[in-house]
């Protein structure tokens, strides 16, 4: 693998580990899903602050402020998601939950061929249903068992769809701003966004024990700064069509990680659909360097 790509790949194996213990985060926290959201969203940005000034006061080539709008908006779409999922899962099956809000592969793949032209082999097609089919095996059969397509769901599907714009926003505003700010003003963005949804839903902000506190702050470090920030910088040198596919990857490593942290022990049939993700990640990540590599000798 080219020196180019080999970071990008790293940067996004990182931000799949980190994300992964977003579950885990959630299920510790004894608050409310939107509150758990906020607080992650707003420790992270203050713990950022630092850096942000120091890459502000270094880097030899300032904010243009042009494209501030990019990390804005992302930031917005990062609020949406965050709210429309973590409220989903009050309204409907985690299992529902998890299946519709793993669908952003679908609307980036759309987006990016009907928006931004790009090409798709028929190979990336195939490793995606694969992925796809992986990711409905992992989270179990329940789906079918519940097939009504309610409120709930509704809802998983809308974060779904403000993940997917999240990942494609960002693949063009990293192409303006370093993965440092961009995370950071992303933050900012969707900690308002946060706020004002819970003030909507008449969430408490205070009154909530020690252990949920270091909940928050975990999550804040581990979901928010590791893993937007690795996902950031892949996306700045990788296209969100491949991102997005790849990131299917998340709830097969945290099926993984709830055997030893929350005692749950996956069914032999959700460790066949984490092979069948794993095969389809790799086809669509061959696919799209085949892609380049005929586009490079053309």
């Amino acid at each position: 693998m080219p020196q180019n790509r080999l970071f990008p790949y790293i940067a996004l194996a990182i931000g799949i580990i980190a994300l992964s213990f977003s579950a885990m985060f959630i299920r510790w926290a004894d608050a409310p899903g939107p509150i758990t959201g906020f607080y992650r969203l707003l420790f992270s940005t203050i713990l950022f602050l630092p850096f942000f000034i120091h890459r502000q006061r270094t880097s030899p080539t300032p904010l243009d402020k042009r494209f501030i709008w990019f990390p804005l908006l992302a930031g917005l779409f990062t609020a949406f998601d965050f709210a429309f999922w973590n409220t989903s899962v009050k309204y409907t099956t985690a299992a529902n939950a998890t299946l519709l809000g793993n669908t952003s592969p679908l609307w980036v793949a759309l987006a990016a061929l009907i928006f931004f032209k790009e090409k798709l082999r028929r190979s990336f097609w195939f490793g995606l249903i694969l992925a796809l089919s992986g990711a409905v095996l992992i989270v179990g059969m329940d789906f079918f068992s519940h097939p009504t397509f309610g409120f709930g769901d509704l809802l998983a599907s809308a974060a779904a769809i403000f993940y997917a714009s999240y990942q494609l926003v960002t693949q063009r505003g990293r192409n303006h701003i370093d993965p440092f700010r961009y995370t950071w003003l992303v933050g900012v963005s969707a900690t308002l966004g946060m706020l004002v949804m819970n003030l909507l839903l008449g969430n408490s902000f205070f009154g909530y024990n020690l252990q949920t506190w270091l909940v928050f702050l975990g999550t804040a470090i581990v979901s928010q700064m590791i893993g937007y920030l690795a996902i950031s910088y892949a996306l700045g040198h990788l296209p969100a069509s491949i991102v997005s596919p790849t990131l299917i990857g998340q709830p097969i490593l945290t099926a993984i990680l709830a055997i030893p942290l929350l005692g749950e022990f996956p069914k032999p049939i959700q460790w066949l659909g984490g092979a069948v993700a794993l095969v389809g990640i790799y086809i669509v990540n061959q696919s799209h360097l085949h892609t380049n590599a005929k586009q490079t000798n053309a």
